[in-house]
């Protein structure tokens, strides 16, 4: 196992700007602390394969009841970003270390003991290597495959956005099961919530994703909270079906300390309700729009729910 050296401040690039009110909590937000044998034993799987997992590093508030069931997002390629996003409590600076060989083989291991039948795999964001980390989440999948030949792999990428654009080809043909990458929020928000990413290069990603090879299911999502208005979701809606992208996920941002983007508001329930039809009315094949939901909430239940929608659009069932 080894041991990373996170930077002394988890954020410095943060560390300068004033604080923003963290305002309290709507009932509809809370949720019950970990505990119970489950969390216990995906904890210790994860820890003993020296695994990091984006429900402890991005603060997840359903890391509770998922690790309590076994399901936790394994986060490869260390816990150091190179990116900077002003809403994501992810480690960021200069990655201390190269990419791991053996994480791969560890990453199966761990799927094969904790016996999943649907697992997400995601990583930080590595700008300090060519191909931003696409072999290794090749490698990843090809793993998995090995060890658990009929466990779903449904991966979340970066953006890719400083590689060239041939390495995406190499995540596709290790043919996960569903590929996911979020666009996080609308276009007009970008500068101040996601400055070192491109709002339509993750489209046309997703977009190249199913040219080449369609079978695999596209999938995005979105935070509310941040200042955008109902207008600019329902844009976004648009772009994406635009895009061919399978699967919408929308969540109320939660800010994670007081230097991270301030809560524009707590967006109602009824509200996601209603996002929520509009995306089917868009031509979705599925959608979770709750103000809990995250990109691997409840994912192995999505992801029948996804392929079973598939088989109905198709005539197939």
């Amino acid at each position: 196992m080894r041991d990373l050296k996170i930077p002394q401040e988890r954020h410095p690039e943060k560390a300068h700007k004033p604080d923003n009110a963290q305002p309290r909590k709507p009932s509809w937000i809370r949720v019950k602390a970990p505990q119970g044998d489950g969390y216990k034993k995906t904890h210790n799987i994860m820890r003993e394969h020296g695994l990091k997992t984006v429900c402890e590093e991005a603060a997840c508030p359903n890391a509770g009841e998922c690790w309590s069931q076994g399901h936790a997002t394994m986060m490869i390629m260390g816990e150091v970003c190179t990116r900077a996003c002003s809403f994501c409590n992810i480690a960021t600076g200069k990655p201390p270390e190269d990419l791991d060989a053996f994480e791969p083989g560890r990453v199966a291991d761990a799927v094969q003991k904790l016996g999943l039948k649907h697992v997400v795999i995601t990583s930080v964001d590595r700008d300090d290597v060519e191909d931003g980390g696409a072999e290794h989440f090749a490698q990843t999948i090809r793993a998995i495959r090995h060890r658990s030949p009929q466990t779903t792999i449904e991966i979340l990428t970066p953006d890719f956005l400083k590689c060239d654009p041939s390495v995406l080809k190499v995540v596709v043909d290790a043919k996960p099961d569903v590929f996911n990458h979020n666009l996080e929020t609308v276009p007009g928000l970008y500068p101040e919530v996601r400055a070192g990413a491109r709002y339509f290069h993750s489209l046309r990603l997703l977009q190249r994703v199913k040219e080449l090879d369609p079978s695999i299911f596209t999938k995005s999502g979105i935070m509310v909270g941040l200042g955008e208005d109902k207008m600019g979701v329902l844009q976004v809606m648009d772009d994406m079906r635009a895009a061919d992208i399978d699967f919408l996920t929308i969540g109320q941002y939660l800010q994670p300390t007081p230097k991270h983007h301030a809560v524009d508001r707590f967006v109602h329930p009824d509200e996601f309700e209603a996002y929520e039809t509009a995306a089917y009315g868009k031509g979705f094949l599925m959608v979770s729009a709750t103000p809990l939901t995250r990109s691997s909430y409840h994912a192995g239940d999505d992801f029948e729910r996804l392929r079973a929608a598939r088989e109905k659009k198709l005539g197939r069932a």
